[in-house]
């Protein structure tokens, strides 16, 4: 074999051995209104969390602070099915801070990729992750209020949803969904075991 084929197979060994990221797959379905969310996030999310410890109440803001300044971990070897409890954070926007109870999600694997259902409460969602990085997941899923039927993915800016997912512990992780349609300018559902 020359060295030209050589150094050619090496690549294409390289490239098969590396894991995916956010191509593929999610960018024949991630709506251009979501991904210009997602390319806003860091703007965004800064803003919304001025809001919040703005205007919080010390509570809520210690809350928040323990969520969104926790160590990022790797998700190499983590499974997250199962059930979770699970709880919105709404930050920046009209009440600038708000700290939703505990309610019920769920994760599943069906061989293509892990599905979240968050399963009680009246604002719901559920969508896949998408790898975007060994640190972070990309979320696409939909809205849903009370006992409505999810809509499909890519239905319209009212109830499509796109996320970041960061894993804080064994036992816990969130994801950060910047621009929301309703009420706030940054959600973020959290999860413990």
């Amino acid at each position: 074999m020359t060295p030209r084929l050589l150094a050619l197979a090496a690549l294409a060994l390289l490239l098969a051995a590396t894991p995916s990221r956010a191509t593929g797959e999610i960018e024949g379905l991630i709506t251009q209104a979501d991904r210009e969310r997602l390319s806003n996030y860091e703007s965004t999310r800064a803003e919304a969390l001025k809001e919040a410890r703005e205007g919080g109440s010390a509570e809520d803001i210690a809350v928040l602070d323990k969520v969104v300044d926790a160590r990022q971990k790797s998700w190499s070897g983590f499974d997250m099915t199962g059930d979770w409890q699970c709880r919105t954070i709404k930050a920046g926007g009209l009440a600038q801070l708000v700290v939703y109870g505990w309610f019920k999600c769920r994760v599943t694997d069906d061989g293509s990729g892990w599905t979240l259902t968050k399963l009680t409460g009246s604002q719901k969602t559920k969508g896949r992750f998408f790898t975007d990085s060994d640190f972070r997941r990309t979320y696409l899923g939909t809205f849903a209020v009370n006992d409505d039927p999810f809509p499909a993915y890519g239905k319209g800016p009212e109830t499509d949803q796109a996320g970041y997912a960061f894993l804080m512990s064994p036992k816990s992780w969130r994801v950060e969904f910047p621009a929301p349609y309703y009420e706030s300018k940054l959600d973020i559902l959290e999860f413990r075991r």
